[in-house]
């Protein structure tokens, strides 16, 4: 039998590295009542909004608990803010 050599593993380049070390140190998970606290919207509202594609889904972390990437909730907010100033934040 024929032996398949093994597959090499994939090297990150540096700018790969980089890219990820700074995405794992700015991802922060927030539950719902902070999520309503940064945005004003009610619970109804912010799964309204999910369901129709203009915010930020949720991440489910088990059968029961859910939460968000803050820094999506924040760059909604900032949308926002652009969006009612004419697009100069």
């Amino acid at each position: 039998m024929a032996r398949t050599p093994l597959a090499q593993p994939h090297q990150d380049s540096k700018a790969e590295r980089e890219q990820h070390t700074e995405t794992t140190k700015t991802r922060h998970f927030i539950k719902l009542a902070e999520v309503k606290a940064l945005t004003t919207l009610s619970t109804s509202e912010i799964y309204r909004r999910i369901a129709a594609y203009t915010f930020p889904a949720q991440i489910i972390l088990g059968p029961k608990s859910v939460v968000w990437i803050e820094a999506e909730v924040q760059a909604w907010c900032d949308a926002r803010i652009t969006a009612s100033r004419g697009g100069a934040a």
